[in-house]
């Protein structure tokens, strides 16, 4: 069996091109010109180079493979041309699923994520099937993801073995970046988190989600998405957590969210003027309002999605990090 993994050189991407490998394929990555390699560095995989905005380059990519994964995207909640953020999510899933009808894959799974679902009410866990509303949702990158989860819904409503996947917040190795999940956990161990922003999200092993890909390539039903998540927990829960795992003190101060959102404004016009990228985008602090809770049920009912506990999954993200330069001397966990 083939596999092509698009996205493979990024966070999620990486783990699920392991998954795949475990699993006995042979598997094919593309990616960019430009795009850092250490993640598969060494791994024994066919590198091709394309760009989900040329279509050429997908048709060679997909070329003899039967199944195709779609993890490639643009995660940023900030970028200077918002219209970069729709041509890679949006048309780039468009382009992706185009070639692979051409070459006739088997099946496809489009990772998606969990910002294309329905903004969750006060003390409302989100499933599936929870109506989403486009105009609650924050920033190019969260209504990017959702339009290209309608565009891989409409391909498999004509026909193609489209399958969708939801992942929430994962942790874990391989997170170069990181993720602004896997930074409140460098930010921890460095002793950079002096306060928080209390927020609710659910937090999911890489390694589960990367599983996850590979069982809804498998078990999956044609049309239907799957949330590959683990826990709901809070801020403050995560950051105990943290403090049990690392020995660590876990910061005690939290937030208001008015004053950090107005600083959040300041810090992102700073950025513009300067040319840098901020630790906290208006965006993101607005989305902190909300605690972003899921149901992944029915991925691990239908698909046998594994579930392993917040504390080991932490436990690995610290020992990945620490591992590879992120933490510094004197603040290294126990």
């Amino acid at each position: 069996m083939t596999s092509l993994v698009t996205g493979g050189t990024g966070f999620i991407g990486a783990n699920v091109v392991r998954a795949l490998l475990r699993a006995g394929d042979e598997v094919r990555v593309l990616a960019r010109s430009d795009s850092d390699l250490s993640n598969i560095a060494e791994l024994p995989v066919d590198v091709v180079r394309g760009d989900l905005r040329d279509r050429d380059s997908l048709r060679a990519a997909v070329r003899s493979c039967e199944r195709v994964f779609h993890v490639g995207a643009l995660y940023s909640f900030w970028v200077r041309d918002p219209d970069l953020v729709y041509e890679v999510n949006v048309e780039g899933t468009r382009n992706v699923l185009d070639a692979a009808e051409e070459a006739g894959a088997r099946r496809i799974v489009v990772t998606s994520s969990v910002a294309a679902l329905a903004v969750p009410g006060k003390g409302e866990v989100v499933t599936e099937e929870t109506p989403a509303t486009p105009s609650r949702m924050v920033g190019a990158y969260k209504r990017s993801k959702y339009l290209a989860e309608q565009v891989a819904l409409e391909a498999a409503g004509r026909g193609l073995p489209v399958v969708i996947v939801n992942p929430s917040f994962p942790v874990g190795p391989w997170d170069v970046k990181p993720t602004p999940t896997g930074r409140v956990i460098v930010d921890f161990l460095n002793r950079r988190l002096p306060a928080y922003v209390e927020t609710g999200m659910n937090v999911v092993a890489v390694e589960d989600v990367a599983e996850g890909h590979v069982l809804a390539a498998e078990r999956g039903r044609i049309g239907e998405r799957y949330i590959l998540g683990g826990e709901n927990v809070t801020m403050r829960r995560l950051l105990e957590i943290l403090a049990q795992v690392t020995g660590l003190p876990a910061p005690r101060v939290r937030v208001p969210y008015r004053p950090i959102l107005v600083l959040s404004y300041a810090n992102a016009l700073g950025c513009r003027v300067t040319g840098t990228t901020p630790r906290m985008t208006p965006d993101t602090i607005r989305m902190s309002h909300h605690a972003m809770y899921y149901d992944p049920t029915k991925a691990r009912c239908e698909l046998g999605l594994p579930s392993t506990p917040i504390e080991e999954a932490l436990r690995r993200a610290v020992d990945w990090f620490a591992a590879h330069g992120y933490v510094k001397g004197a603040a290294r966990p126990r």
